[in-house]
């Protein structure tokens, strides 16, 4: 049976299931739609059990863990391009590796897509409108995000910094002051070094914002986040749909602020536009 037909393949061996895993695929079936935003503390509460038996069920369906099982089950949901979760393999031909690369991004966005919760970005936004200043802190692929981050929102008028250096990252983490916003950027969330920058920020006073994994010590830390949950094949290779999610969640807080700022405020981004024109040749036709 294909990997998407996921929730079919539940309903057929809930009788081979033991009473654990029965309470998970039971929780999973009544509503798919619902599991595919739950983090697994919450399916493993949901169901009774604990959290390693949620990472036994996935690993009896095939799927290396709980962020590839829910991309698997929101593609059985939408019916659309099956998520290719082993890795690439060294003998891979570039027909197989690319449609790989590109299956599991798209996967991965539209599972991020199904997640983000509206509720959140809009108490984000809210918190960028009113902010004095906005640090972007990320590391390695992440602070590449930051970095595009800084580009996007210095359009807003106020200060914007990107930050890829733990030590100057825990420098400014150091004087900031009520009014600032630190958005912090990390899949795992676990680096430590930033966990303990972001708490270092909240104790000066500062917002800070998190787009990372949900249930981290960095989500915890955290004034409010936006879940990412994409899995990684980091054991060889680095495909980084993670990364790809971070940059879209981006662009969705850099629309909200745009939107909030209202018609008069297109002007000012028209001007940025403008600016550019005599530097680029002309379109031939």
């Amino acid at each position: 049976m294909a990997r998407h037909d996921l929730i079919q393949r539940i309903r057929d061996r809930l009788e081979e299931l033991n009473r654990s895993e029965r309470k998970v695929a039971d929780v999973i079936l009544a509503d798919p739609s619902a599991a595919t935003g739950m983090s697994i503390a919450s399916l493993a509460q949901a169901a009774s059990v604990s959290e390693p038996t949620v990472n036994r069920f996935c690993r009896n369906f095939d799927a290396k863990g709980y962020p590839d099982f829910k991309i698997q089950l929101a593609q059985s949901l939408a019916g659309g391009t099956p998520y290719v979760s082993q890795a690439v393999e060294p003998d891979d031909s570039a027909e197989a590796y690319t449609g790989k690369i590109f299956g599991a991004t798209i996967a991965a966005l539209d599972l991020a897509r199904r997640e983000v919760s509206p509720a959140r970005v809009e108490r984000m936004v809210d918190y960028l409108i009113q902010a004095r200043q906005i640090h972007f802190f990320g590391l390695g692929a992440s602070g590449a995000v930051a970095q595009d981050a800084q580009h996007k929102f210095f359009r807003f008028n106020l200060p914007v910094t990107a930050y890829v250096d733990v030590l100057m990252q825990r420098m400014v983490a150091s004087v900031c002051h009520t009014g600032d916003v630190v958005v912090m950027l990390s899949y795992t969330g676990r680096t430590r070094e930033l966990v303990d920058i972001a708490a270092l920020a909240r104790e000066n006073g500062a917002v800070v914002l998190g787009i990372t994994a949900p249930d981290s010590p960095l989500s915890r830390q955290c004034t409010e986040t936006l879940d990412i949950s994409a899995p990684e094949d980091t054991e060889h290779y680095m495909p980084m749909t993670s990364r790809m999610i971070q940059l879209a969640l981006i662009d969705v807080l850099a629309t909200g602020v745009t939107l909030r700022r209202g018609e008069d405020f297109l002007h000012h981004l028209k001007k940025i536009k403008d600016s550019l024109r005599d530097t680029r040749y002309p379109i031939e036709h």
